[in-house]
């Protein structure tokens, strides 16, 4: 990360300190278990509640749910407005932790986890079942759902997916599969005649994208 880019998220984050209600710091210090995988940057989680608060989707589906971060951000705002969350989580440890962590958010009530592959789990979901889908999964499986993410929203839903600007970061060689996944992904999103689509720089990179 460059010196402007590294000034630049401190700005926003000290922008926000005060007013942000949850806060990664706050809940991965408060997490029991610690060897899970990364969360959603604190910008990125603002971001997904804008997009919420905007678009009220009542069915939202996340693919991915680590300790339940981005879920609960999502949750807070959703449950202003009726919103519930389907979440899908492979490993069991960072299910079951999410699961403690949902309670003591007091979201649990409209956060449904479905553990297992997602490769398996989402293909046999129903046709334009979805108003709003979030993915930070494994990112060597983000071309592989494509098609079955675009066929389980509706049309006017939304899809964001995390970490699509892997492909310019300095990262470990270790991470080659999955960055290339993501660039293949990333042009298909762009590529797509079903959806209009952007990629923002926010966090590791958001596609955002509406189904026509």
């Amino acid at each position: 990360m460059g010196k402007e880019l590294e000034l630049e998220k401190t700005y926003i984050e000290d922008l926000y300190r005060v007013t942000t209600s949850l806060q990664k710091k706050d809940f991965v210090n408060k997490t029991e278990w610690k060897d899970f995988v990364p969360v959603i940057e604190d910008d990125t989680a603002r971001f997904l509640q804008l997009i919420l608060q905007m678009k009220k989707p009542v069915n939202i589906l996340e693919i991915g749910t680590s300790i339940g971060f981005s879920a609960t951000s999502m949750a807070l705002t959703a449950r202003e407005y009726g919103g519930t969350i389907t979440t899908i989580e492979f490993d069991p440890t960072a299910a079951a932790q999410a699961k403690i962590n949902f309670i003591r958010s007091e979201v649990d009530s409209i956060i449904q986890i479905l553990e297992g592959d997602a490769c398996q789990i989402v293909p046999e979901l129903p046709d334009a079942s979805f108003d709003f889908i979030f993915q930070d999964a494994d990112k060597r499986i983000y071309p592989r759902l494509l098609k079955d993410c675009i066929r389980i929203l509706r049309p006017g839903g939304i899809l964001a997916v995390d970490d699509a600007l892997f492909p310019v970061m300095d990262l470990d060689p270790k991470w080659s599969e999955q960055v290339e996944a993501v660039h293949i992904f990333n042009r298909l999103v762009a590529d797509s005649s079903k959806l209009n689509s952007t990629l923002l720089p926010i966090g590791d990179g958001i596609i955002a994208a509406v189904k026509k």
